[in-house]
């Protein structure tokens, strides 16, 4: 039977007037890939935040299996360049059992040399400062991951390699992921459900049961040019 890491019950958030999620309901089970599609505005980050409890729900469930531990990795990590802090300083910024061959040997997960150990935090390029979120959200050994669509600003390879690495430590560790994406694509490649939102839930399921062109047009309404982006990645999964 499966064994549910977070269960979301008629969750609403109001800012103002503006209902930003609206009566939406879902889980994840251990070791399960959901990943959240929607058009801009729809709520997906506040969702986010929802959970992680860096905003209140205005009424609504979120119940999170006892103990859980969750890691997070933002879109994108915004720094100073002058910022005099080290990779390695960020990283004992955690606390807890935070070692250098800890740090190392997660540093290897994701692919960083460490000679970036030495070097400040503002000097790593855009996809090793993801890379080292990546390593930062992992080393506690989390039960979920929430992974904020954190490729938005590294290039097409960049972004593949993100959720190719993200697939490999997911195996290794068995945690759970929440992600957001845009891309088609990551959604067929590495979810086992997904969850369309547009303040609330439009469908829910398998990828390849729940998308269709049809769907995508009730999800995306008038974002006609990121639609038929949507459309064509569907078309040329489904003709692969």
């Amino acid at each position: 039977m499966p064994s549910k890491i977070v269960e979301v019950k008629n969750l609403n958030v109001i800012f103002g007037q503006h209902q930003v999620l609206d009566d939406l309901s879902f889980d994840v089970n251990k070791g399960e890939v959901l990943a959240i599609i929607g058009p801009n505005g729809a709520g997906k980050t506040v969702l986010f935040h929802a959970l992680i409890g860096l905003s209140r729900p205005t009424s609504g469930v979120i119940n999170w299996k006892s103990n859980v531990k969750i890691g997070y990795v933002p879109q994108r990590f915004d720094i100073e360049v002058d910022l005099p802090l080290t990779t390695r300083e960020f990283f004992y910024l955690k606390g807890g059992d935070v070692t250098d061959k800890k740090i190392k040997e997660f540093l290897d997960l994701v692919g960083i040399d460490h000679e970036a150990l030495n070097k400040g935090i503002s000097q790593l390029s855009v996809g090793q400062r993801q890379r080292v979120l990546v390593a930062w959200a992992v080393m506690n050994e989390p039960e979920i991951l929430l992974f904020d669509e954190p490729t938005a600003d590294i290039d097409i390879r960049g972004q593949q390699s993100i959720y190719h690495l993200l697939h490999k430590i997911q195996d290794q560790i068995g945690f759970a992921v929440i992600l957001i994406s845009h891309d088609l694509s990551v959604v067929y490649k590495y979810a086992d459900q997904v969850l369309c939102l547009n303040s609330k839930r439009v469908c829910m399921g398998p990828p390849r049961e729940v998308l269709s062109a049809e769907q995508l047009l009730e999800l995306y309404g008038g974002e006609q040019t990121f639609y038929k982006h949507l459309e064509k990645s569907f078309h040329e999964d489904h003709h692969a």
